[in-house]
């Protein structure tokens, strides 16, 4: 996958990091969300960060702005068919809720679409991250930098900052890459919710200083900007990695490309072309942008299909791939 021109990194900076709330897994949320901006940045008429649109509240419960929802507030019916809202299991009991957590493709994070129990969202959202990618998602080259045996100790939001605590598990082993690209993943999937902007770490209950062998410093609450390098030019939010989905598609999420420009392509079963659609973020050319499209596709054949984000080189016109995302076509 290839960057875009002109993108401007932003790198941790040492320092100490505040004592780290260390709280047991039934999760508060405080401060409001729900207001359609990334993780750490502003709403998309404002898009200076990395914007991830609402989804479900941090707490488990109904976010104040409204009911949780994995989509940005400003657009209608999702077309994907993996249920973002609260529905109640047979017979009774706890609420199950659609949420992503993030894992890596190639060397870049990408969602992908779990259910959790209510009502503590984000502590089910991390343990399913800790879990790792199921079979599918390895069999489409989705991978995890978090080491195995990692398990969450807690979970808690205040001021839109949320300490998440693991076991020490988590810094072990990997150089500097592989140290970020697992605090990538935590930060991306907590900050999907609308009321967390920024992540602090913790392991076994005391505030991280210094993050694994290779010293990543924290000196402030971490969010997606942050981590721009680990993102895609074009961060597809929606629709994820093996949903279904139906005519027309709703995609949306955040994009970095040159003058903001952006394309989006669906192929079938049968490898045929089914959409091509162009479309424009609302920035680029080294600032990140939200983008919200509407992608009609032609009959195609039900079964496996994958939408493709690119953006044309202005130099020799050539698709520069951003991400590749498989999804099931209902036809």
């Amino acid at each position: 996958m290839t960057h875009a021109p002109l993108r401007r990194f932003r790198r941790l900076r040492p320092t100490a990091l505040a004592a780290a709330l260390v709280v047991p897994l039934a999760l508060t949320a405080c401060g409001s969300g729900g207001d359609g901006r990334a993780a750490g940045g502003p709403s998309p008429a404002a898009p200076a960060s990395t914007a991830a649109p609402a989804s479900p509240s941090a707490s488990g419960t109904a976010d104040p702005a409204g009911t949780p929802s994995a989509e940005p507030p400003t657009a209608g019916t999702p077309a994907t068919s993996h249920s973002t809202g609260p529905r109640k299991p047979p017979g009774g009991g706890a609420e199950k809720v659609g949420v992503a957590v993030y894992f890596l493709h190639g060397e870049q994070v990408s969602p992908a679409p779990r259910s959790v129990r209510g009502p503590d969202t984000a502590a089910g959202a991390l343990r399913a991250l800790l879990s790792g990618p199921n079979g599918f998602e390895r069999g489409h080259d989705r991978s995890t930098a978090i080491p195995s045996g990692t398990t969450l100790n807690s979970v808690v939001v205040r001021d839109r900052v949320a300490t998440v605590d693991l076991s020490g598990r988590y810094d072990d082993g990997g150089g500097s890459l592989s140290m970020r690209s697992r605090l990538a993943q935590v930060v991306f999937t907590v900050t999907r919710f609308p009321s967390v902007d920024s992540v602090r770490f913790a392991l076994d209950g005391k505030p991280v200083k210094a993050f694994g062998g290779e010293g990543v410093v924290l000196d402030r609450p971490v969010g997606r900007a942050d981590f721009e390098d680990l993102t895609p030019d074009i961060l597809v939010e929606s629709p994820m990695i093996g949903e279904t989905v139906r005519s027309p598609v709703r995609v949306w999420g955040s994009a970095n490309t040159f003058e903001a420009t952006i394309r989006f392509k669906i192929t079938d079963a049968s490898r045929a072309v089914v959409a091509d659609l162009f479309g424009t973020a609302s920035s680029g050319s080294g600032t990140r942008g939200t983008y919200d499209l509407t992608v009609p596709y032609r009959s195609a054949t039900a079964g496996a299909g994958v939408l493709t984000a690119f953006w044309d080189s202005p130099e020799d016109g050539r698709e520069m791939v951003s991400d590749r995302v498989p999804v099931r076509l209902a036809g």
